[in-house]
């Protein structure tokens, strides 16, 4: 019998090390060392076992970069209108794509009811957490019917490859990762090496089949994917699927993509027949009143290659206890800090004795810098207690000196704010030079001060 191995690997960041050690010297996290089996059988799948899966192999042998023949391999364009523009314009044959999110935020079903939805060729759902009635239950609920659909319950990699291998599909959902377990490490399910090692063995089938895998993956309680960082190095893309469970909103961003943009994103709705992509979010964002109130103005803001309309809520209020209070959901807090220095300084507005409070509305997360004209002109309208006009809506950030700066792509903005029926935005006056006020009905003004700001609405 061979001797049994075991090493030490850190459960933060994935470092193996032949003794125990109080601090890893990789992420400097203390006492998170834990001893872990590693003997591995000889007898593991090599790249052999996947020739007969397609005649397509590729070479293991090495050639000059100049004589590597490139062609256009088409995309798998699915159902999904927002999986497709957040995977960079559909599923890459041969990819691999982690996602990660909350328990409960609609991971399973959102890949549920994509696979059901695709109707050519075959697709297999492994899944390590529920059984064939759960997820039979829930396609019911969803109410999708797809011939080519297949379910296998089952958590040893070397049975899933087996099947795999009987099947051929064209598309693979593992759920979850962190369930899997292979034969050939001693270890239990969930551990850094379990997860390192399926992920290898999936990325080698995936890369030599040309077949596109899909991971779902856990995340930690600070929010980070469950695992070694290992894990997100060795996929293609890293989609982290996010919102609060109390709003029916769910954003699907990019956190890593070989093929595409990382600053995409896809928003959905959540409800009982499931994800439900939406195809014109500013609407949503915006919300609809009967009568003006004050501390509430519009954002023109893009997130990856879409413009959206957000709105912004602020409130100011005269501070009762010594210390104001500054509270901030979906912004960056010492982003308002700046913004409220911005004002006392330049402007000589006194709220350092004032409470303030900002929101984002529809539990979005917004680090584009031209929100910042927007929310001054909330903490202004709610100080001052006087509404800004429903038509007016705002794209600049704003500089230390009390300067409106310039921002990009100012055009897209101002075409969705006109879409919207918005009769005035106000812009930087550093963006006159590229834009061409003939192509819009809508009134554009440009302004170059906060005081100018203050003045013009006010």
């Amino acid at each position: 019998m061979s001797k049994i191995k075991t090493a030490y690997f850190c459960q933060n960041c994935g470092y193996e090390s032949a003794k125990w050690l109080g601090k890893c010297p990789s992420c400097n996290q203390w006492n998170t060392f834990v001893e872990e089996l590693i003997q591995k059988d000889n007898k593991k799948t090599t790249a052999n076992d996947w020739q007969s899966y397609h005649a397509e192999t590729s070479s293991k042998k090495t050639q000059l970069l100049n004589t590597v023949i490139t062609k256009d391999t088409p995309r798998i364009i699915t159902a999904d209108t927002e999986l497709n523009r957040v995977l960079g314009g559909g599923i890459v044959p041969g990819s691999i794509v982690l996602v990660a999110g909350e328990p409960g935020i609609g991971k399973s079903t959102l890949f549920l009811q994509m696979g059901l939805q695709m109707q050519e060729g075959i697709t297999l759902y492994i899944s390590g957490e529920e059984s064939e009635q759960q997820i039979k239950m829930r396609a019911d609920r969803l109410n999708m019917q797809n011939e080519n659909f297949y379910l296998l319950t089952e958590t040893s990699t070397q049975t899933i490859f087996q099947e795999i291998k009987k099947l051929k599909p064209n598309l693979i959902i593992v759920d979850s990762i962190q369930t899997l377990q292979s034969p050939f490490i001693e270890s239990s399910p969930g551990s850094v090496s379990q997860i390192r090692e399926c992920a290898a063995e999936f990325q080698q089938f995936a890369k030599e089949t040309h077949t596109p895998v899909f991971l779902i993956g856990h995340i930690t309680k600070e929010g980070s994917i469950a695992g070694p960082k290992v894990l997100e190095h060795m996929v293609d893309t890293v989609l982290q699927f996010e919102g609060d469970r109390h709003y029916a909103y769910r954003i699907l961003r990019t956190l890593k993509n070989r093929f595409g943009s990382t600053a995409e994103l896809g928003i959905y709705q959540m409800n009982e027949t499931g994800m439900n992509p939406v195809l014109n979010p500013s609407e949503i964002l915006i919300t609809q009143k009967e009568d003006q109130l004050s501390g509430i103005a519009i954002a023109a803001t893009i997130e990856g290659q879409r413009p959206l309309l957000i709105e912004v809520q602020a409130l100011v209020t005269q501070s009762v206890y010594g210390t104001p209070q500054r509270t901030v959901t979906g912004f960056d807090l010492r982003r308002l800090q700046l913004l409220l220095a911005v004002l006392e300084k330049r402007g000589g507005f006194h709220f350092g004795v004032k409470d303030v409070f900002l929101n984002i509305a529809g539990g979005l997360k917004v680090e584009d810098p031209s929100i910042d004209l927007a929310v001054l002109c909330a903490l202004l309208s709610s100080y001052e207690d006087t509404p800004i006009p429903h038509e007016v809506c705002f794209a600049g950030e704003v500089g230390l000196s009390g300067e409106i700066r310039a921002v990009n792509r100012i055009e897209q903005r101002i075409a969705e704010a006109e879409k919207l029926g918005f009769q005035k935005i106000i812009v930087s006056k550093y963006n006159q030079k590229v834009l061409s006020r003939q192509r819009f009905n809508i009134e554009i003004v440009t302004l170059g001060r906060v005081e100018e700001v203050y003045r013009h609405l006010f």
